[in-house]
């Protein structure tokens, strides 16, 4: 359960190398989050973040995950479940893919779809009926401004986004009700080791202040968080400007 300070006692990341995800987890570790599993498939990576939080003084535990294996998740995250409570699920992993590559590469391009959507959904929908079992709980979905309109310079990884997004809202109003919160949590451009090398989008922001939004986000029960907050105001704009002006912006 969440201590008096309200922050989760318990956290589980898909996608435990996910800097932002990690960066959630020194934040909450930093406000007495004491347990973290990190799922994920095997690798040094994984094995130095579990060290890393394990440095900050919390109990952390390592589960082999994998996205794409979806006929494993039950079993592999009921384990999770198994142990005792989980106060916080936070959904961050995902792939962003290359468009260039993936539109004359179709396997590619399944590849992030799959990923990023089919793989949520089925590790989604196995958490939040772990979450409505014990009665509480958040399950905090990282989506992404991408998936607010279909752009030319990323519209497969964006579409498979826009699809995250309204399965996280959608699962939110299902468990309405039922003491599990759902977060939809969507980002615009951050810096991070796997945007190195790619154009930077105006409002970019940072592993760190997505943390931050998260977890004000928790406290504040939120349904939607946007990072940064003005992300809102131009998405909105963006949404309703006519498509054979769109096609000519550059976003």
């Amino acid at each position: 359960m969440k201590d008096a300070f309200g922050a989760p006692q318990s956290l589980l990341l898909l996608g435990g190398t996910s800097a932002i995800g990690l960066a959630t987890a020194r934040r909450l570790i930093a406000r007495r989050t004491r347990t973290v599993w990190l799922a994920g498939r095997p690798s040094p990576e994984l094995a130095e973040a579990a060290g890393s939080l394990r440095a900050l003084g919390a109990e952390v535990y390592v589960v082999p995950f994998d996205a794409l294996d979806t006929e494993a998740h039950a079993e592999r995250l009921g384990r999770v479940f198994a142990e005792g409570d989980v106060d916080l699920v936070l959904l961050a992993f995902g792939v962003l893919g290359d468009q260039a590559r993936d539109e004359s590469d179709p396997a590619a391009a399944v590849r992030v779809a799959q990923t990023n959507y089919t793989g949520a959904v089925s590790a989604g929908l196995v958490c939040a009926g772990a979450l409505q079992a014990q009665g509480h709980g958040s399950l905090v979905v990282l989506s992404s401004v991408a998936g607010e309109r279909g752009r030319r310079a990323d519209f497969i990884y964006g579409s498979s986004k826009a699809g995250l997004d309204v399965f996280a809202q959608g699962l939110g109003d299902a468990l309405h009700g039922t003491g599990v919160h759902v977060m939809v949590v969507r980002p615009g451009f951050v810096r991070s080791a796997r945007t190195a090398g790619r154009p930077e989008a105006p409002l970019a922001t940072t592993p760190e202040a997505v943390a931050g939004a998260i977890e004000l986000g928790l406290r504040r029960r939120s349904e939607t968080v946007w990072v940064p907050g003005p992300l809102r105001l131009v998405a909105s704009a963006l949404r309703h400007v006519p498509r054979p002006l769109h096609r000519r912006l550059p976003v």
